[in-house]
């Protein structure tokens, strides 16, 4: 099981991090914005030093702009993530545009998660292109009506049949019921928000005993 804290708000990281829950951080340009930062403005070498101190072992970062500028922001992300001593991991949408500059992007060797996944048709692009991750963005697959649990569970099928897949990075998770369901399912990589994230650290009935059991040993 993997878990991933899906936030560009370093504060976050600071708060979440240290659970050990995290096996790393995802990001993008929507996140960098909810956090108030622009994302050209980036210094990724720093973030990536700020979440290796936390003990992320990957940090995941976004393409932007002219497709003909992927690969050398890429170049740049993976260099950060060398320096810093963590795996920096390229996201890359599934646009006709991003999937052809997809192999210049591979050909520097550093691992590549293909996001904005809608269908189980786009598991196939992500496994003939030797990506690392794919990742579906469930929630939102639920909220445009879509079959998300059908089409997840169709991207696994489709990645057991092959000599080599993408592993399926769950992310717009909105609710816990919805990561249980999934990993009863045979999903096991998850990316959450910060306000999941906070739910899978409490629980009422486990407050209840925990006072119940303070009560006793005084």
């Amino acid at each position: 099981m993997h878990l991933y804290i899906d936030t560009a708000d370093t504060a976050v990281w600071d708060d979440l991090m240290p659970t050990g829950l995290f096996t790393g951080i995802t990001t993008n340009p929507l996140l960098a914005q909810r956090a108030g930062l622009s994302y050209p403005d980036i210094d990724w070498g720093a973030l990536a030093r700020h979440a290796a101190d936390l003990g992320a072992q990957e940090l995941h970062g976004q393409v932007y702009g002219p497709v003909e500028s992927y690969v050398d922001w890429a170049g740049d992300l993976y260099e950060a993530g060398r320096a810093a001593g963590l795996r920096t991991v390229v996201k890359i949408p599934l646009s006709e545009a991003a999937i052809r500059v997809t192999p210049s992007i591979s050909d520097l060797g550093g691992p590549i998660l293909m996001t904005a996944a809608y269908d189980a048709k786009q598991m196939f692009v992500a496994t003939a292109l030797g990506a690392d991750y794919i990742a579906p963005y469930f929630g939102r697959m639920l909220e445009k009506g879509l079959p998300a649990y059908e089409a997840l569970a169709q991207m696994k099928a489709i990645g057991t049949s092959a000599a080599s897949a993408p592993r399926i990075l769950v992310a717009s998770l909105r609710t816990a019921e919805q990561m249980a369901r999934l990993a009863a399912e045979g999903q096991d990589c998850f990316t959450i928000g910060p306000a999941l994230a906070r739910d899978l650290l409490s629980d009422p009935n486990t407050l209840a005993a925990v006072e119940e059991f303070e009560a006793a040993a005084q």
